[in-house]
């Protein structure tokens, strides 16, 4: 008996060691200077916002992570699951008083109070730059990417670090794509040629109504893509196209839609063409999208207001559609060169709601470690996100992803490569 206790109480020593080993490694050590940082998280009662500051506080356990929102009870809700070293604000990102009574003492604010479509102005980096607040964004929307883009000279003269669209998609999948034409300059002999993003959530990723907003507003606007470093424009959710995502996804179709990321990998990657698409499941959900599409005027998928009120309308519908599709999320990046090297990066992972807050939970570190110059930043360029730190980064965003590769040839990746003799597959 007395063997048996030794045993046990040996055995559960032993588990209590490897557990704190455990959570010591899926920590990040900060530097000192940095670690007790306050992280003020806009929309962060939101899906979005909520899973960046769980990932955020799990990750770093000293960081004060402020919740800033409209909703006290959410607030409040999320600020208890979050623990003793976190708290609310309520603010509104539309008064300026609001948001700079938030930001006054915050060292980072993370911006995830969407949707970024027709949005007019950058208010929440005009207050980060007024007050000298480190920031990142989780824009989808090319305008207001841009826009942001030209607070550049304001950013450098108040000294501050500033990431716009810094998510998952756009966010790490511009980081892939970086990698994808830096290795590429290294390995191949020819001209970078194709850049095409491939995108895919079940349902709508269990994201919640931001992200049906979102999904409507960009269907009121018309996609611009490169082909040949010509700029051309295309009707959205046309251009279908079934693409393998390889284990665990298998081939899905994609619809073209306008996303950011394609014109800043065409003006700062080089690459002469470059498209982005996203397909959902189930299919029926994009013939519901197509159908929106030919059906509903432009002008009334423009107005968020008409949107919204179509967003209550479905959301209903779409969350009990997403209790059986699930949420799960798939990344495809495919480079061409003009000498045959071609290369792909896929990242996939079950839960769209917990990865994206992986995901800007690693913006926000690289942030605050110091990777980012003064100036604004897309993630591909690297002032954004130094080149050195990038794996860093890809390393903590694909935590959790049941496939996660980079930089391999198409079939090595893809579900069921065909073998077309002497060992070469196509």
């Amino acid at each position: 008996m007395a063997q048996i206790c030794l045993q046990l109480s040996t055995n559960r020593a032993l588990t209590l060691a490897f557990a704190s080993e455990n959570q010591r490694t899926n920590t990040v050590q900060l530097p000192d200077k940095v670690k007790n940082s306050k992280v003020l998280i806009l929309g962060g009662t939101g899906r979005v916002g909520g899973s960046t500051a769980i990932a955020l506080s799990n990750l770093c356990p000293d960081l004060r992570i402020v919740v800033g929102g409209r909703n006290r009870e959410k607030g409040a809700a999320m600020v208890n699951r979050l623990g003793e070293n976190s708290d609310f604000t309520e603010v509104n990102i539309d008064d300026d008083r609001s948001l700079q009574a938030a930001l006054t003492d915050a060292d980072l604010v993370v911006h995830a109070a969407g949707p970024f479509q027709q949005a007019q102005k950058c208010t929440v980096l005009e207050a980060a730059i007024q007050t000298k607040t480190a920031y990142v964004d989780v824009c989808d929307d090319t305008s207001y990417a841009w826009r942001a883009k030209s607070y550049m000279d304001e950013a450098v003269s108040a000294g501050i670090p500033a990431i716009t669209t810094g998510g998952i998609y756009p966010g790490v999948s511009n980081v892939m794509a970086a990698e994808l034409v830096r290795a590429a300059k290294k390995e191949s002999k020819g001209q970078l040629e194709k850049l095409r993003y491939y995108y895919y959530t079940a349902g709508s990723g269990g994201a919640g109504p931001t992200i049906l907003a979102t999904s409507f507003l960009l269907l009121g606007e018309e996609v611009i893509a490169y082909n040949k470093g010509e700029k051309i424009r295309l009707k959205p959710y046309s251009g279908m196209l079934s693409i393998d995502f390889g284990n665990g996804v298998g081939k899905k179709d994609v619809f073209l839609l306008n996303l950011p990321e394609v014109r800043s990998a065409h003006e700062i990657l080089g690459v002469p063409t470059v498209s982005a698409r996203f397909g959902t499941a189930p299919f029926f959900w994009n013939w519901g999208m197509e159908a929106m599409t030919s059906l509903l005027p432009a002008e009334f998928l423009q107005d968020r207001g008409k949107v919204q009120k179509l967003v209550k309308l479905f959301d209903p519908l779409v969350r009990a559609v997403d209790a059986f599709a699930g949420e799960k999320v798939s990344m495809r990046v495919d480079l061409e060169c003009s000498d045959g090297h071609n290369r792909v990066g896929i990242f996939s992972h079950k839960r769209l709601s917990k990865s994206v807050g992986e995901a800007t939970a690693a913006f926000v570190l690289a942030i605050l470690e110091g990777s980012t110059k003064p100036g604004v930043w897309f993630p591909e360029e690297p002032e954004g996100i130094a080149i050195e730190e990038r794996e860093i980064l890809l390393k903590r965003a694909s935590k959790g992803t049941f496939n996660f590769v980079m930089n391999k040839a198409p079939w090595m990746v893809e579900t069921n490569p065909k073998e077309i003799g002497f060992g070469i597959y196509s």
